[in-house]
């Protein structure tokens, strides 16, 4: 029993070790550049996952200040942070209490969803959703809009679109928008 224990830690080792006799390439597209800068706002709210520790997981917004306030940690301000950066913050700072924390940020920006839909409202969306996705959330245009004339708003900035096959995988991240 002894030598099987031992062999069986021995081929684990091995196969961890060595190189695949025939590795298999996945090509997996990478993040675009737009989700590296991506930057939280207030009103915007972050999931925050901590692998293992689900008692540091969940959904913390950003308030006025542009303050995320964490548990143990306490307040971040965000202002002028990437995702990426407040990940590598949030890092650090479980660093100092558990071992190699696992840690998966995803901002959840708030965009408004306004005008001819069948549920305008505000809503929490992931970066990686498509304007076809958002509207589908506010339950379809409704038969009085105007589809090939809806307009995307951010920070002042307009941008015009119609409701056709290139805006459905047109993401948030292509054309991120507040007022959609």
């Amino acid at each position: 029993m002894k030598r099987l224990a031992c062999a069986l830690v021995a081929a684990a080792a091995l196969a961890v070790l060595a190189p695949p006799a025939r590795a298999q390439v996945l090509n997996l597209p990478s993040a675009p550049d737009s989700l590296r800068i991506l930057a939280v706002r207030p009103g915007d709210v972050v999931k925050i996952q901590v692998w293992g520790h689900e008692d540091l997981s969940g959904g913390f917004p950003v308030d006025d200040d542009f303050d995320l306030f964490y548990p143990i940690v306490g307040a971040i301000n965000v202002r002028q942070m990437t995702v990426v950066q407040l990940r590598e913050r949030l890092n650090h700072e479980l660093e100092l209490l558990f071992q190699r924390p696992f840690v998966v940020v995803t901002p959840l920006f708030r965009v408004a969803v306004l005008g001819e839909v069948f549920r305008p409202s505000p809503y929490s969306v992931d970066p990686t959703m498509t304007v076809f996705d958002v509207i589908a959330e506010a339950g379809v245009p409704t038969r009085g809009a105007n589809q090939r004339r809806m307009e995307l708003v951010r920070g002042g900035e307009t941008i015009r679109v119609a409701l056709d096959a290139t805006a459905i995988g047109r993401t948030l991240v292509d054309a991120p928008a507040d007022p959609v």
